[in-house]
């Protein structure tokens, strides 16, 4: 257990340590824009390695039984965690990696990013909840928790980066988008509109979730329907 929450703290702390930190500046002023995004990338796919690594090797302890209530959470969130991860991916992200702040602004705002402004970031937080729900032990809180926090932690470190240097067009682009999903279209600030979404982007989202829905099992071990 002792690995895996090694492995937990290096991912958290090489992720925030770099990325949100003066030493971010400091590395691309020596590096470059390019080479940094390489090293950093390295890093963090060796951290998330051998974070799945330790998982796998880790004891099982339990802290609360998996009941067929727990074990039906992530069969009804997973969809929509699939569907705010392929929208967010495949519609073109103004506060991504190497995008201009110009690319800001209340007109950048379409498709998912009218239901929150980090659609991949928040995909992963349904999972990892879901997931930690229907995990009652203790490796598997360690896991989820971890990389829950990351991707939630991480979209207000984005926001912060950007209200730093967006100017008035982050201002705009904060002002009518919400981190929350739906939040700024509950307060008014925003609309939903599902046909910049697309039938072709929920369609390809359930598709994939039903896909990895039929492997789990030869994936990971664990069958979600059996536990029903």
């Amino acid at each position: 257990m002792s690995q895996l929450i090694a492995a937990a703290l290096f991912l958290l702390a090489s992720h925030f340590g770099i990325s949100s930190t003066p030493l971010r500046r400091s590395l691309v002023a020596r590096l470059g824009e390019r080479a940094y995004l390489g090293l950093y990338s390295v890093i963090a796919l060796l951290a998330i390695a051998w974070l799945i690594w330790a998982y796998d090797r880790a004891p099982y302890i339990e802290i609360w039984p998996t009941a067929a209530w727990n074990a039906a959470v992530p069969l009804a969130i997973l969809p929509f965690a699939f569907v705010l991860a392929v929208a967010g991916l495949s519609t073109a992200n103004p506060t991504a990696v190497g995008a201009a702040a110009a690319t800001l602004g209340a007109d950048a705002v379409r498709g998912i990013f009218r239901v929150t402004r980090h659609p991949f970031q928040w995909s992963v937080v349904l999972w990892a909840a879901a997931h930690l729900i229907a995990n009652g032990d203790l490796a598997g809180i360690v896991l989820f928790v971890t990389l829950g926090a990351l991707a939630g932690i991480g979209t207000m470190l984005i926001d912060r980066k950007y209200a730093r240097k967006g100017g008035a067009d982050w201002q705009a682009f904060a002002a009518s988008t919400s981190n929350l999903p739906f939040a700024a279209i509950v307060a008014g600030r925003q609309r939903f509109a599902f046909a910049e979404i697309g039938w072709r982007r929920v369609a390809l989202g359930l598709a994939l979730y039903l896909i990895l829905l039929g492997v789990h099992p030869w994936l990971f071990a664990a069958a979600p329907l059996a536990a029903l």
